[in-house]
């Protein structure tokens, strides 16, 4: 067998814009309803304070985060980015606080509800759930690769803030435990 010598690739800003731009779409594709537009209002950045994360009560420590939100894939899935510490306070001091993942949420017409995949290679986590809007919230549920169930909240929606909690349901089947837990204020358009 021979092994194949090369230079070792480089991504150019061309290659990063072309895939950025193939990536990115304007808005909402026309076949999703607006009723069913469950996401699409987070489009655009915001500054997370960081209040729990991994069971850890962070609140008034200022630990901070960022989450950067846009339509993609022609319009018929919201692609999220979720970074902490922030990018400005990169990298943490803790690598257990080591959060850089990306969110894809596609719109199921069959299902009429999200589907969600979280992966988190900072910290080699993954979860897949599904989204749909629950009174006021947005309401995520699902389960990780070793059969946890997961729930993920986003609630005390407005237009430029949110509360986002993400928890796990114990071992005893009835007690959700949060797990993290962020205040979302949209970053200056």
């Amino acid at each position: 067998m021979h092994r194949i010598e090369s230079e070792p690739f480089h991504a150019s800003n061309e290659a990063s814009h072309a895939f950025l731009s193939a990536l990115a779409a304007p808005g909402r594709a026309a076949d999703i309803d607006e009723a069913d537009d469950v996401y699409g209002w987070l489009v655009g950045s915001w500054s997370l304070e960081v209040l729990r994360y991994r069971g850890v009560d962070l609140a008034g420590q200022g630990m901070t985060a960022e989450t950067h939100f846009s339509w993609i894939l022609e319009g018929r899935a919201i692609g999220d980015v979720w970074i902490m510490p922030a990018r400005g306070a990169r990298p943490p001091q803790d690598p257990a606080m080591n959060m850089y993942g990306i969110t894809l949420r596609h719109w199921d017409p069959q299902l009429r509800a999200w589907r969600i995949e979280w992966c988190n290679p900072a910290r080699d986590h993954r979860e897949t759930q599904i989204g749909r809007r629950v009174g006021t919230d947005i309401v995520q549920t699902g389960a990780r690769p070793n059969g946890q169930a997961t729930r993920w909240r986003f609630t005390e929606i407005e237009q430029d803030r949110f509360h986002w909690i993400g928890e796990a349901l114990d071992i005893d089947g009835d007690t959700w435990r949060v797990e993290g837990e962020f205040l979302a204020t949209r970053v200056a358009r």
